[in-house]
């Protein structure tokens, strides 16, 4: 059995508006969301085994502090082509992924989070969570699915979605 999670990155500052849109850090509310959610990982002993992220600013934050809430701290894997990403791109780098891993998280950005995992999530799914996943895929919500065989066989509806956090459910 595979697990991957999907992470959106926490909610990013517009406060700069001559920052270019990679650069964007973490506003106060994704500062107080993304441990939240790493503590709920933890909490649920969701613990990967490997970390693909985009390497822009809000996303490398947000796993520092995701990352920082698991009793096993996981060196990261940034990846320049998950960077608004499609569902399709974000397909083809989970199928490339080792597979001696077992439990693989992908920290990513929107529309391509939402699209991918509504892409895969198939026969099996938790119905609240895909309603609530097809409905909005908040910033720093969470995605989990499972499915039976090797990354490279991962394609549309091979996974179940068995949760969708989001912070809100949390605080």
């Amino acid at each position: 059995m595979k697990e991957l999670l999907l992470l959106r990155h926490a909610k990013s500052s517009w406060g700069d508006p001559d920052l270019d849109d990679f650069d964007r850090p973490l506003s106060p509310r994704g500062l107080d969301a993304a441990p939240l959610m790493g503590k709920a990982i933890a909490a649920r002993n969701w613990l990967p085994q490997m970390a693909l992220v985009s390497p822009s600013v809000r996303t490398r934050e947000t796993w520092r502090i995701v990352a920082a809430q698991s009793p096993r701290f996981i060196e990261p894997t940034f990846r320049d082509t998950l960077y608004e990403a499609s569902a399709g791109q974000l397909l083809a780098e989970v199928r490339h992924a080792p597979e001696e891993i077992t439990s693989l998280i992908l920290l990513g950005h929107n529309p391509g989070m939402q699209d991918f995992a509504t892409l895969i999530a198939g026969e099996g799914s938790d119905e609240t969570a895909m309603q609530q996943l097809r409905k909005k895929f908040p910033t720093a919500g969470l995605a989990r699915l499972e499915f039976d065989g090797r990354w490279d066989e991962l394609r549309a509806g091979a996974a179940r979605l068995s949760h969708f956090l989001r912070p809100k459910d949390l605080d």
